[in-house]
């Protein structure tokens, strides 16, 4: 996920200008989302921001900005998570962290097994201290959640599609041999590594190997976490990733596509034949390891990851829902079009209905590639930006149908409110946590047929107002 990109980084994205003076609207443009969503609430953003905290099931999100390069380090808070969990409790990190060394120690019988030198395990183990900063960050919780139209302004730019167009014709032999060996299309490869990174340039700047290490220790998701750091110490000592050059996120995902540790010890591959899997410094290797992920989720060759359509009036929203897979001519058969009046190519394409704004919005016939790419990341605004970005690079078109913009976004504490109140209501939405997962928007699918309303499972103001008056 990291290499440069294809034309010359603007100067206000050097690590030497990540301060508030420099972030003016000309140079914010081309930012990586991950540093741009942070402008929503108004702080300053830099590296090594989380980008799975912009989507709707964030286990890492912040809204915390982190720390601008050049500043001091910011420290712990000192305050309880928020999670409640016993081991996130600030007498508990303290406890925790006071003990680091010796559960760094402890993991040496584990690192021996993955065959781990003692030399390497010392040497990478010698002088780490825990970086309780990230206590904060992993049960921060957000204040505020971004509509899919704002997703893709974020993400889907004209610098990015620029700057990927530009990237395809710098790396096109190693574009070839990926799609040679693994069929899967180039764009989505250069698209991942442009919503990832911004093709190199925003990847992180935290050790990997410090940011497992702390979480591996300290903290409600050790298991997790020590996994990761056993995986990132065997990068090391194969001689894959050069230690200096595991930075990242505070999670741990590093390169230019982002790969955590484990990710990588699944996917990665020696693609120029090095004897190394470089996602870091190689392009050949980065862009072929991004494929193998893709096509061993399930990537089919030839297909496409979606498509736009116009859905009929009086419509069954009742059939949007990821489990109603159909063939495009049985979609067909009940009215669905794709847009600009294009025919499908291959009627007998299997795809799910997705209307992520609700019949006020553009809809979608998601076939298995989407799904392949939700593998990447789980969350559908992250995977229908990604096959918007790459249908640009191709030289495709924006989407036809207007996003309802009038519509709020439900805060973080709506949504909570919203699941109470279904729940209350008899519907099953779980345990209610303020995320719109399967179940809440089955619910509020039946809430709205219930009532009269189209049921289509968005949740705007107006149906939370209605919700509040029974």
């Amino acid at each position: 996920m990291t290499v440069a990109m294809g034309r010359p980084t603007p100067k206000c994205l050097t690590p030497k200008c990540l301060t508030p003076k420099c972030l003016t609207p000309k140079c914010l443009v081309p930012m990586s989302a991950a540093v741009a969503v942070l402008l929503a609430s108004a702080v300053p953003a830099a590296a090594q921001f989380d980008l799975r905290s912009l989507f709707s099931t964030p286990k890492t999100a912040t809204q915390t900005p982190p720390q601008v390069p050049g500043q001091a380090a910011r420290e712990w808070t000192g305050e309880d998570g928020a999670s409640g969990h016993p081991l996130m409790r600030a007498a508990a990190i303290r406890g925790a962290a006071a003990n680091f060394a010796t559960c760094l120690e402890g993991l040496w019988p584990l690192a021996h097994r993955r065959n781990v030198p003692r030399a390497v395990f010392d040497k990478l183990m010698a002088g780490v201290t825990p970086d309780l900063r990230i206590m904060d960050l992993v049960d921060a919780q957000p204040e505020f959640t971004k509509a899919p139209w704002e997703y893709l302004d974020i993400l889907v730019t004209d610098a990015r599609i620029a700057d990927g167009r530009a990237i395809l014709a710098k790396h096109r032999a190693a574009f070839d041999g990926m799609e040679k060996a693994y069929g899967v299309d180039r764009h989505v490869i250069a698209a991942i590594w442009g919503i990832e990174s911004n093709y190199g340039t925003q990847i992180g700047d935290r050790s990997v190997i410090r940011s497992t290490a702390t979480l591996a220790c300290i903290g409600r998701r050790q298991d997790f976490f020590r996994d990761e750091l056993l995986a990132a110490l065997e990068i090391v000592a194969r001689g894959d990733v050069r230690e200096e050059h595991l930075r990242g996120s505070w999670a741990g995902a590093f390169g230019p596509t982002q790969f955590m540790p484990t990710t990588y010890r699944r996917f990665a591959v020696d693609a120029d034949g090095d004897g190394r899997r470089d996602v870091v410094e190689s392009v050949p290797d980065l862009v072929a390891s991004t494929a193998n992920h893709l096509k061993r989720e399930g990537w089919l060759s030839g297909q496409n990851w979606g498509y736009e359509v116009v859905v009929p009036k009086g419509f069954n929203y009742l059939l949007a829902d990821r489990s109603e897979m159909k063939t495009m001519r049985e979609w067909e058969k009940v009215g669905i079009r794709r847009a600009g009046g294009k025919q499908f190519p291959r009627a007998n394409d299997r795809a799910f209905l997705l209307v992520p704004a609700g019949a006020q919005g553009p809809s979608f016939l998601m076939l298995q590639n989407f799904r392949s790419i939700m593998k990447y990341n789980p969350s559908e605004a992250y995977a229908l930006a990604i096959g918007h970005l790459a249908d640009r690079l191709r030289g495709g078109e924006p989407f036809i149908q207007a996003w309802p913009r009038h519509e709020r976004m439900l805060s973080h504490a709506e949504r909570l409110e919203l699941q109470q109140l279904l729940a209350r209501g008899g519907y099953d939405v779980g345990e209610p946590d303020g995320r719109f997962g399967p179940r809440t928007r089955n619910a509020l699918r039946s809430f709205q047929k219930a009532v009269g309303a189209t049921p289509d499972g968005f949740a705007t103001v107006a149906i939370l107002e209605r919700l509040r008056g029974r």
